[in-house]
């Protein structure tokens, strides 16, 4: 005979339940909460997108990069440079320019100018250079540590590529966001900021589908056997690189999404969002939260910045230590991850010792 609790759990409202709550949750927040608040929400919910790449790449395929802070960038940069013009008059150059003595506009700005463009520009730009770069790097079988060190590499390239031009994109200073206007609207005004909250979930939601599509089909199996044991996937004739480009392509264009919401929520793209702390953090998102579970990796890339948030605000020369402990929790103790240890258990676990002593 079949409980009223094993029923209810199978009709269609229990199943949609949480996804209701969620809906509810996200509809309500923008009321409740501060602009200040709602700005610091949306912007990290704007990271879990590039978190989510992360965890494609790293939890499914095995591939640690810690160089996602260009492909970020480069989607921040590009919407960066689109809201510079659309803030001017026809003819105008961006105020930094004159600082410099640049007496026209760069051909390589000419094309922000159009929506479109940059539309495509903030996802396509980075998948291509990613795309590229995994090219380069998977032909040659760079893998494990040696593929982890390249990365980081390849991020101090451009890094300190983007830190010197100063005449062209404003060097260390960056570009300003949230003084730009756009459809009227002045970026950093609370009524944008709050279109932009609900934009950036409708798209991490997007994003996080995409990324459930793929790793629940045949190519999510590539995926987890390339992790596993890339050896034996060659033996059955698979080319490996041809899955480890396309994955990390993909991972790229994630991230320009994210950097291109960030920016617009943070006020300002500069050569930081390229430096290695950054990068590395987002690693450390995934890692809390959930390496190889999608889920954690939003879980991850919201507790985290939340916790840097608060805490810096009340004892900001203490968050450096409290993330290397974090760090350091999640490999001897949570190597799954929040949310691997909540699947797995999660407070069940600690009496498992207490019990068997008792035995």
């Amino acid at each position: 005979m079949n409980s009223p609790f094993v029923s209810a759990r199978a009709t269609p409202l229990f199943r949609y339940l949480p996804w209701l709550i969620l809906l509810i949750v996200v509809i309500i927040l923008p009321v409740i909460l501060p602009p200040f608040r709602l700005n610091l929400l949306g912007r990290f919910l704007s990271l879990g997108i590039v978190a989510l790449g992360v965890d494609l790449i790293w939890g499914y395929t095995g591939l640690l990069s810690l160089g996602q802070g260009i492909f970020f960038a480069l989607g921040a940069y590009a919407l960066g440079m689109y809201l510079q013009l659309q803030s001017l008059a026809p003819g105008e150059l961006p105020e930094f320019f004159g600082l410099y003595g640049v007496k026209s506009m760069p051909a390589f700005w000419q094309p922000f100018s159009s929506g479109l463009f940059t539309f495509f520009a903030i996802w396509v730009i980075p998948a291509l250079v990613a795309g590229i770069l995994g090219f380069l790097v998977f032909r040659n079988r760079i893998r494990g540590v040696y593929f982890s060190i390249l990365t980081q590499a390849a991020l101090l390239v451009f890094y300190n590529f983007f830190n010197g031009q100063q005449k062209l994109i404003n060097g260390t200073n960056g570009l300003k966001t949230d003084t730009a206007r756009f459809l009227g609207e002045l970026v950093g005004s609370d009524a944008m900021q709050r279109g932009l909250y609900f934009l950036t979930v409708l798209i991490l939601f997007f994003a996080w589908l995409l990324c459930r599509w793929l790793i629940k089909g045949r190519f999510g199996d590539a995926l987890i056997a390339l992790r596993d044991d890339e050896q034996r996937m060659r033996f059955t004739g698979y080319n490996p690189a041809v899955y480890k480009t396309v994955v990390f392509t993909i991972a790229g264009a994630l991230a320009g999404i994210s950097g291109a919401l960030y920016t617009v929520q943070s006020g300002i793209v500069s050569p930081q969002f390229m430096a290695v702390p950054f990068s590395i953090e987002m690693v450390i998102w995934v890692a809390v939260g959930g390496r190889g579970t999608l889920v954690g990796a939003i879980l991850g890339a919201l507790l985290i910045n939340f916790a840097k948030s608060l805490i810096s605000e009340q004892l900001p020369e203490t968050w450096l230590f409290i993330q290397g402990g974090l760090f350091l929790l999640v490999v001897t103790a949570l190597p799954d991850g929040l949310v691997g240890w909540w699947r797995n258990g999660g407070f069940k676990n600690l009496l498992v010792p207490v019990s068997e002593q008792e035995q």
